[in-house]
């Protein structure tokens, strides 16, 4: 998977993304999806100092906890297998995170730009590839197992 920085019209505003994900502030880390191509989905999530775990990681040296890099590149690819019609209605919960690397900080300013590719889906379990960049360097990768629950209600 490369990544380019690139500044395009965005496929998903704020908006429709909140339509797709139950996340909310703070827990929402995706601000747009710039495409949708076959299993690929290209994402970004604005790094500003006004995120509320600046405060305490680090004082005075503030860096996005790896966690949340994760969990933002995780959030991307939920919304490239909610945007099909086959599992609207499901809840796809993170099951295993594996072959993890975090090479870069991200700080506050950055524009983090997740592309994350479906493996598969068989049954309720699924398989998804993920990196994160700042600038074109990378910042993260990881390949994630998912597990889908129908909603509630």
């Amino acid at each position: 998977m490369a990544t380019t920085d690139i500044a395009v019209e965005p496929l998903y505003k704020i908006e429709e993304i909140m339509g797709y994900l139950p996340h909310r502030y703070p827990m929402l880390l995706v601000d747009r999806i710039l495409s949708i191509e076959g299993n690929i989905v290209r994402a970004i999530k604005n790094v500003t100092m006004n995120e509320p775990f600046f405060q305490g990681h680090y004082p005075g040296k503030p860096i996005m906890p790896g966690v949340l890099i994760l969990e933002a590149m995780a959030q991307a690819g939920a919304v490239l297998l909610l945007a099909r019609k086959e599992y609207q209605g499901m809840i796809p919960l993170i099951g295993a995170i594996d072959d993890v690397k975090l090479r870069r900080p991200v700080v506050p300013g950055d524009q983090l730009l997740t592309t994350a590719e479906l493996i598969g889906v068989k049954g309720s379990v699924g398989r998804l590839k993920a990196e994160a960049s700042v600038d074109g360097q990378i910042a993260a990768t990881m390949m994630m197992t998912f597990k889908l629950l129908r909603e509630e209600g």
